[in-house]
């Protein structure tokens, strides 16, 4: 995880459960020591208020096995605690999309999906047109879907890039129509350019915290060197 979006958990206001659920859900399990790290406050306070949203439902311990000595508490995200992030007027968008399926077919849905992608990738095309390089058009991708929702976060490691979005404010639509998942992948390889390769190796309709995608670059002759 990028410094910057550890550093900005300390400026989210100080709604304690906010700050808890946020950081539950940008890195995923954690123990209450590693939070109060993350979050600059005591042990006990930590432990205060993991009782507090458990008790509320939004978050569950864990024993887990670490080595010697007794089970280490993890603390996750129950569906409740998932819940409290926004899902894009979810009920709705999975009704319209089900009556268009049923009364309009299946083809007319993948239109729509098409038109949505062309619209995004003209969108994002126009804000990644001057980059100078692979580098800073995964970091303008990253800034842009965290600005729609995503929650996202990237980082460089010795293969590539790593695009992670910890949040999808459209899961619910995703979860009954996968075209939306096939389109945004087709997007982001448009507009990263001819010279990366984007797969992605999480996905959270198949079970994972988050989607993650991995960006490398294409070896092939005359790819961008960026």
């Amino acid at each position: 995880m990028s410094s910057d979006h550890l550093e900005n958990l300390s400026k989210i206001p100080n709604r304690s459960a906010d700050r808890f659920l946020v950081l539950l859900k940008t890195k995923g399990a954690q123990t209450s020591v590693e939070m109060a790290a993350a979050l600059g406050i005591g042990d006990e306070a930590v432990r205060q208020q993991l009782v507090k949203l458990a008790s509320e439902g939004f978050v569950v311990g864990t024993a887990e096995a670490s080595g010697v000595g007794r089970p280490t508490q993890v603390w996750h995200l129950t569906r409740a605690g998932h819940a409290r992030f926004p899902d894009g007027h979810a009920d709705l968008t999975v009704q319209l999309l089900r009556n268009i399926r049923t009364e309009l077919g299946e083809e007319a849905l993948d239109r729509l999906i098409s038109a949505r992608e062309a619209e995004t990738n003209a969108a994002y095309g126009k804000e990644l047109a001057n980059s100078e390089d692979l580098r800073e058009r995964v970091a303008r991708l990253a800034a842009i879907r965290t600005r729609e929702g995503y929650m996202a976060d990237w980082w460089e490691d010795e293969e590539g890039y790593i695009l992670a979005e910890n949040h999808c404010p459209i899961c619910a639509a995703a979860s009954i129509c996968q075209g939306f998942c096939r389109a945004e992948l087709a997007v982001f390889q448009e507009v990263l350019g001819a010279g990366a390769k984007v797969e992605r190796v999480e996905h959270i309709p198949a079970g994972a915290r988050r989607c993650a995608y991995r960006i490398t670059k294409r070896s092939f002759a005359g790819a961008s060197s960026g």
